[in-house]
């Protein structure tokens, strides 16, 4: 039977069978190549997205924005100073409210609850552009870069993730890892896989054990041998500045350099990172933590410029993803 994901939210991969995020990736590469041709696109014509941002972004608000306009739709950004979300109203009554203007509603913010709130009150689909505890549309763009660079399907492909292995990013990989059949490697310091939730790790496990992915967490090197991919992200999130040094200090064994590249034993490993990323000291708060003897760099910038590093690449199929997502769906 044909795939049919009409009027759907998307929150998390662990919503979609592996059947439809196949459906979508294949989408979201032909979209691309429509795109690469100059062909102009009306698959959203008449169609009015509204942006939801309680966290800041570049790559999710430039995604959203060009794919909807590419397609012939219209997008309304808003941000907490210039509504009345969480303040003045509820957020099930601005569900509901936007649910009447919008044919569709993007969150990006903290609680996984509040997107699921905007979806059960709006009647029409949401999409998760980033909340505390996942990041679906990075995952889609992710696997796309995958197949482009790695020549594998990814059921054959093994991905590692290095640093805090409690974090959105973490977790998301591991959701589509367990759909998609990749094998995942989450290598950090063992004081924080001790920290990842128990729920979320013995759902995926479930999911493996129907796609034949196997899912680590594990603090051995080792383990990292053979690796397709390896993937960082900061060790800090949006909020949690007044971590950075403890988490420096726990993750700085755990920075992807040159040596752990080639402790792969893969030369063709590609560099993974959803960016932005610390790897030199070249912005202003990596300056300002150097000069107080912190050195936040989660990638050296050997790394980050070398030829396997794809970051750039997954910066662009965030809007070629995401427009999939949204083809797919309305």
């Amino acid at each position: 039977m044909p795939v049919n994901l009409k009027g759907r939210s998307f929150l998390t991969l662990m919503d979609f069978t592996p059947r439809e995020i196949r459906y979508m990736l294949d989408l979201a590469h032909s979209l691309k190549k429509k795109k690469e041709s100059g062909i102009p696109g009306e698959l959203l014509r008449g169609k009015n997205i509204v942006l939801l941002f309680e966290k800041t972004s570049t790559r999710t608000r430039c995604a959203f924005e060009v794919a909807v306009h590419d397609e012939g739709g219209h997008v309304t950004f808003l941000e907490p100073g210039s509504s009345q979300m969480g303040k003045k109203e509820s957020m099930e009554d601005t569900a509901k409210v936007l649910g009447r203007f919008f044919d569709g509603i993007e969150y990006r913010g903290y609680d996984q609850s509040v997107v699921e709130t905007l979806a059960k009150y709006s009647g029409v689909p949401v999409y998760n552009g980033l909340t505390d505890v996942d990041h679906p549309t990075q995952i889609i763009a992710d696997f796309m870069t995958m197949e482009e660079h790695i020549s594998k399907p990814l059921n054959k492909c093994k991905l590692v993730f290095v640093g805090d292995v409690r974090n959105n990013m973490c977790y998301a990989l591991m959701y589509g890892c367990c759909k998609m059949g990749v094998d995942f490697v989450g290598y950090g310091p063992r004081e924080l896989i001790e920290g990842v939730d128990q729920e979320v790790f013995v759902r995926v496990q479930q999911e493996a054990e129907k796609s034949g992915a196997s899912i680590i967490l594990t603090d051995d090197r080792e383990k990292l041998i053979g690796a397709d991919a390896v993937y960082t992200d900061i060790w800090a999130s949006m909020g949690e500045e007044e971590k950075t040094p403890e988490r420096t200090r726990l993750l700085t064994p755990f920075r992807v350099d040159e040596q752990l590249m080639r402790d792969l034993q893969n030369p063709r490993a590609i560099f993974m990172h959803c960016l932005p990323a610390f790897h030199d000291s070249g912005t202003v708060l990596a300056q300002q933590w150097l000069e107080k003897g912190v050195d936040i760099r989660e990638v050296s910038d050997a790394v980050f410029r070398s030829r396997n590093s794809v970051v750039f690449d997954q910066a662009e199929n965030r809007m070629h993803a995401i427009k999939s997502i949204l083809v797919s769906t309305l």
